[in-house]
């Protein structure tokens, strides 16, 4: 059987330093994604809609891990990666302290061997498993190339984000580099290396990704 080891193979991308700024160039890479929106009122941690689509792609990357680790012909394993999230606002400025009306899209990286015919066998046997969610129509494979990036670790509670970023601005203008989330068009990513379901709001990691340009 074959093991793919996406972690090793991006470990740059997925193990920052914690409260330390660097740059990374993330190339085009395979995800299992789904799109929403918070709902007024409500936050990621309260949102319907947020909780099902997270439950919707987690079983949906599971189903095909399981199918390919499996099939008789050419098996292959991999790790499930970390639940990821681009966040941002069609209209307005993005502000992490007010999170109503977020639109979101969670990711989740695959390897290569999921291809077109993995996924549709995937989402088939999910939904004979727990029938025909509407959540389900908006899960599809994605590619997605993020390029040069600024990430830090932040630990802590989400809602500490605005702190780890605060040194941002100044790193940036040190490497010559403008961040491109909000009126520039891009978005906010968090990358959660901890389960909020398990572990304590202090020790909680996640990692934070602007894309930036080149200072004009």
């Amino acid at each position: 059987m074959e093991m793919v080891d996406l972690k090793g193979r991006w470990r740059g991308l997925y193990r920052p330093g914690a409260g330390r700024f660097e740059v990374v160039d993330v190339p085009e890479l395979p995800f299992l994604a789904i799109d929403g929106r918070i709902e007024p009122g409500h936050s990621p941690g309260t949102s319907p809609g947020f909780a099902t689509d997270t439950a919707a792609i987690y079983g949906l990357v599971y189903t095909i891990k399981f199918a390919l680790k499996r099939r008789a012909e050419s098996p292959v394993d991999f790790p499930v990666m970390p639940l990821e999230g681009l966040w941002w606002l069609t209209d307005g400025e993005f502000d992490l302290a007010h999170p109503d009306n977020w639109q979101y899209r969670l990711l989740i990286l695959l390897p290569e061997e999921v291809d077109g015919e993995a996924f549709t066998d995937g989402l088939a046997a999910l939904r004979a498993k727990r029938g025909d969610q509407p959540a389900f129509d908006g899960l599809r494979l994605e590619r997605f190339t993020e390029g040069s990036c600024v990430q830090v670790l932040h630990v802590g509670p989400y809602a500490t984000e605005p702190e780890t970023l605060a040194g941002l601005p100044a790193y940036l203008a040190g490497a010559g580099l403008v961040d491109l989330v909000g009126a520039r068009g891009g978005k906010h990513h968090e990358i959660y290396l901890g389960d909020p379901r398990k572990a304590t709001p202090e020790k909680l990691k996640t990692i934070l990704r602007h894309p930036v340009a080149p200072a004009p």
